[in-house]
């Protein structure tokens, strides 16, 4: 029997305020699955993966979800009076993650940015505390559902490749990876789904 999917959404609608944004979305993130989420601005693509990932509830519909999951906003949730490898290790200490400080030093090793481990977060280059915030997942090896809010803003050539080879490599071991980019993806596998914006009938 094929293993379940990680996140199954069925007929999901959308309202903030008065403003519906989408309805009738289904979207199923498979194991071994990268999906990029596309979207006019303002169509609603960070509300659809705030519901998927369980933290807004959507108008109507239902998700299904198969294990837990990693949700990285498109802000780099980074305590600003920590050390940068402090604050990696504070975020894989909340996650369960053993030896977190070791760790978290390698993980910013794999994202190239072992040489600002020990400045201070607040010292930091938005493209450093992005590096930063997206080591987490450097420190991930079980298959669950990465949900990544425009994971390579910020990022310089370098780091897109590193994250890249992330994604990917999560995908090749049984993961799910949904994201969003305003630039043209460069990861391999990559499949697309458009949120269409609601309109009246």
């Amino acid at each position: 029997m094929p293993a379940r999917p990680h996140i199954v959404a069925r007929q999901l609608a959308c309202r903030r305020g008065n403003r519906r944004l989408f309805a009738g979305v289904d979207l199923t993130l498979a194991r071994g699955t990268i999906t990029w989420l596309r979207g006019a601005n303002g169509s609603g693509k960070t509300s659809l993966m705030r519901i998927l990932a369980g933290l807004s509830r959507p108008e109507s519909g239902e998700v299904e979800r198969h294990g837990d999951l990693i949700y990285v906003a498109h802000g780099n949730a980074l305590k600003d009076d920590l050390k940068l490898v402090e604050a990696v290790a504070f975020l894989a200490h909340l996650h369960g993650v053993p030896g977190a400080r070791q760790r978290a030093a390698r993980a910013l090793d794999t994202l190239g940015i072992a040489s600002r481990a020990h400045a201070f977060v607040r010292t930091l280059s938005q493209g450093q505390r992005r590096r930063g915030a997206l080591a987490r997942l450097a420190l991930d090896d079980t298959p669950r559902a990465w949900i990544l809010d425009e994971p390579f803003d910020a990022l310089d050539t370098d780091g897109i490749a590193r994250l890249a080879g992330l994604i990917e490599a999560h995908a090749a071991r049984g993961g799910s990876v949904l994201l969003t980019s305003h630039q043209a993806l460069a990861v391999a596998g990559a499949r697309e789904f458009e949120l269409q914006p609601w309109s009246k009938p």
